[in-house]
């Protein structure tokens, strides 16, 4: 699929993208090598192919969630400028 001037132009305005007028035909050419490399895997037969998430299989991923000790209240609000009541004092907004 030949991308056109105007698709450039389109696809540009949608990103918010100043493309400056002499480089519109270099992405339109890029843009067109791109929908053709994606094309190309259209044409496989992928129906034995089980959807994934990840390319490669991700084990433990999350560490499990374990109760610990937290960080004691004086040593939480040791730096902050102006702690009130044992709570962080910030400007109101508004």
């Amino acid at each position: 699929m030949a991308i056109t001037r105007e698709d450039v132009l389109h696809v540009a305005r949608l990103a918010r993208l100043e493309i400056p007028e002499e480089e519109i035909g270099r992405v339109q050419e890029q843009l067109s090598a791109i929908l053709e490399a994606v094309g190309k895997v259209s044409e496989l037969d992928l129906s034995d192919v089980e959807p994934t998430s990840h390319p490669l299989d991700v084990v433990n991923a999350w560490a499990e969630d374990e109760p610990r000790p937290s960080l004691p209240q004086d040593e939480a609000l040791a730096n902050a400028p102006d702690p009130e009541d044992g709570h962080f004092r910030v400007p109101a907004v508004g």
